[in-house]
């Protein structure tokens, strides 16, 4: 199963060699990597992730890490929540596989790659915690969230609640057609410093009435980083009569995501973002109780083989080599293990938040509490601008990060994943501080 991960030979095949076997093995322990019913239970202490917060401070492992990817040393790439690169292992099995299609295209052959979907499918139930029957392979986290609002059956004086906060597919998206259908789109502002668990779930419990019919979220805010009360939300939404949609991209491929236990009836994610995985592949969770209250919105062919695949996936012609990657790319975080990867990710941002808040003039946006926020940082550098920055960042010192316009806690966005390193971060940091000091 892939929650189990891959075996110790199948990953040094996968990586390319024995070096990182080594801190990968001190990182498991003697029993390999984690059962997933243990760890989602507690687990007893002796547990394999025992050690894990030693691999997490143990560079030498991230340096091997990072060398399965094609980003050039000297570049710091940190803006995981726009786009990641896909691994070695995963641009190596898109290429093979897109060659096997195009050197023969018949059906026949194309079965193959068929049921290399279904092999996905089931690695990411077992990734998110959920049955393959829930799980339907979409193109990106836009379209599983426009699955869920053009597919349910709301009408006049209906009402969803939503963040102000959200991506559009996720609040423009429900704006736009409740002026076709009539119901009503309540929005719940969000408040900056991030306000804790508590004041969101009244704020939500405030919004809703004996019509809403939809609570609709982003786990994690692509602006600022905040994280929301996910499992808390879905509660209050399934206690009220409600549906819950859950907007994972960004969380999904970062934080060690527990369906089970948040239980949403929607949950969407990209591969092309933390999941390290090829574009226009994405996932939509479907809840089996949710499923009989969606109709599709799209009717085509070639739906996958189960659950409610074959309603909703039946999407045309699709990339099944990049299908196939996807898959690629969570063998290769079951590998290191998705708790190590949330922590390096979410550790490498509070140094990077440690160390912008020590810079004269600088005002992080981003709650430090990691209650509150995941692996996305975002900060005003006083008084220079931001997109002028981020240009000379990016052409000059070789760091990628992202301008964020606007009123509303605009500034710089910066996104580290497991494949950076604590050099990377304070490069950063001296960077940034070296820039307002000559101002």
């Amino acid at each position: 199963m892939a929650g189990k991960g891959i075996s110790r030979r199948e990953f040094g095949k996968m990586v390319g060699g024995a070096g990182i076997l080594a801190p990968l093995g001190a990182a498991l322990g003697p029993r390999g990597p984690r059962d997933p019913e243990a760890s989602r239970h507690g687990g007893p202490e002796g547990t394999p992730y025992r050690d894990l917060q030693g691999a997490v401070q143990d560079e030498a492992f991230w340096r091997t890490v990072r060398e399965k990817f094609l980003v050039p040393s000297d570049l710091a790439l940190l803006n995981a929540a726009n786009l990641c690169p896909a691994s070695k292992p995963v641009l190596e099995v898109l290429e093979a596989e897109t060659r096997w299609v195009d050197r023969d295209p018949s059906l026949p052959n194309r079965r193959r790659v068929g049921e290399g979907r279904e092999t996905t499918r089931k690695l990411l139930a077992d990734f998110l915690h959920a049955t393959p029957e829930e799980i339907v392979i979409t193109r990106n986290t836009s379209e599983g969230n426009n699955i869920v609002s053009s597919g349910l059956d709301l009408k006049a004086g209906d009402e969803v609640v939503v963040v102000s906060d959200n991506h559009p597919s996720l609040l423009g998206a429900w704006q736009q057609k409740a002026k076709r259908f009539g119901f009503i789109v309540r929005v719940v502002e969000q408040v900056n410093p991030h306000p804790g668990t508590d004041y969101y779930v009244d704020a939500f419990a405030k919004a809703m009435t004996a019509r809403t019919k939809v609570v609709a979220f982003s786990h994690v805010t692509a602006s600022v980083g905040d994280l929301f009360p996910a499992k808390e939300l879905c509660r209050l939404a399934r206690e009220r009569g409600a549906l819950s949609i859950v907007d994972g991209a960004q969380s999904f491929g970062v934080l060690d995501i527990d369906l089970a236990d948040m239980q949403p009836d929607f949950f969407t994610g990209s591969a092309h973002k933390w999941p390290c995985g090829p574009r226009e592949v994405g996932v939509l969770y479907i809840r089996k109780d949710a499923l009989p209250k969606l109709s599709p919105s799209i009717i085509s062919l070639y739906a996958g083989a189960t659950g409610a695949s074959t309603t909703f996936e039946g999407l045309g012609q699709r990339d099944d080599a990049a299908v196939m990657a996807f898959g690629e790319a969570l063998k290769l975080q079951n590998a290191i293990g998705r708790p190590a990867v949330e922590r390096r990710s979410c550790a490498l941002a509070q140094a990077l938040i440690d160390g912008l808040k020590k810079i004269p003039g600088v005002k992080v946006w981003t709650d430090a509490d990691p209650t509150r926020s995941a692996a996305i940082i975002s900060f005003q550098p006083g008084g220079l601008n931001a997109s002028t920055l981020a240009t000379t960042l990016y052409e000059k010192e070789r760091i990628a990060v992202m301008a964020r316009g606007g009123a509303d806690r605009g500034g710089l966005r910066v996104a580290p994943h497991f494949y950076n390193l604590q050099a990377e971060v304070e490069r950063l940091v001296g960077t940034v501080g070296r820039y307002m000091r000559m101002t």
